[in-house]
């Protein structure tokens, strides 16, 4: 298998004000989100990253989308590093997340022509691209209808396609389903496994068992900003459901606790 991703050594520390200590009830002055963290992803595969909510899947996920610069270790992503290159990172990737905002005042066709521009699409490819995916995920209707008057469902799914102009050969998606209604979820879950099908790598944080069994050929379990397992499914798993894997390796990592 042709690696695309490499992940060697991240790591990521965060200061803490008075407030988080005070909340957190803790004299640390500094936490450690992400620990030493090592994985790979491979063409035409789902890479689930899977925990609980605070292990550090997001943190991990913009450090290879080079949002936030890691502390320690690098991450090679198509051939480019997210420290010495991230600019070329950033060509090669699509960073889709619940938390891109979209500006009230522009419609979702004046946003998907900006963003083809910024990232140098052909025109005439743009528009082609355009209508299919605006047809695939139901947005052609509302096309010409500024964001502020479209419905949170076609927000979702505006904020899906957007990154995704330049038709990226890596795509990094944090909690896919999340906040989702159920129709659109499975827009997105068909749609990330037809992207798996035309040879994309694909890397998803969740904490959401039936998804990672659904949709992951590979899954990496991380617990407090380190990754305690990884491999296939059935090689993580070891004859159990994927839940109750993870629920014993939690608890063993927390010394019994639930």
């Amino acid at each position: 298998m042709e690696e695309i991703v490499r992940a060697e050594g991240l790591r990521k520390t965060f200061q803490l004000s008075r407030k988080q200590q005070k909340i957190e009830h803790t004299t640390l002055k500094k936490r450690v989100a992400v620990d030493g963290l090592t994985f790979s992803a491979y063409a035409g595969e789902i890479f689930g990253l899977l925990g609980p909510n605070g292990a550090g899947k997001t943190t991990t996920l913009r450090m290879l989308s080079t949002l936030i610069h890691p502390d320690e270790g690098d991450a090679v992503l198509g051939g480019c590093s997210v420290i010495s290159d991230p600019a070329g990172v950033r060509a090669k990737i699509g960073f889709l997340t619940s938390e891109l905002k979209l500006e009230d005042f522009f419609t979702p066709s004046y946003l998907y022509d900006f963003f083809s521009r910024l990232h140098g699409v052909d025109e005439q490819v743009s528009r082609q691209r355009k209508a299919q995916m605006f047809e695939r995920f139901g947005i052609d209707r509302y096309a010409e209808t500024k964001v502020a008057n479209l419905s949170t469902g076609m927000k979702q799914k505006l904020s899906i396609v957007i990154p995704l102009v330049h038709d990226p050969d890596i795509i990094i998606f944090d909690e896919p389903t999340n906040g989702l209604d159920v129709l659109t979820a499975r827009v997105v879950t068909d749609y990330l496994q037809e992207l798996r099908s035309m040879g994309k790598t694909i890397i998803l944080s969740t904490h959401i068992f039936s998804l990672v069994e659904r949709l992951c050929d590979r899954v990496g379990i991380i617990i407090d900003g380190q990754m305690k397992l990884c491999g296939t499914l059935a090689e993580v798993c070891g004859g159990d459901t994927i839940e109750d894997r993870f629920f014993n390796l939690y608890k063993e990592c927390k010394g019994g606790e639930e």
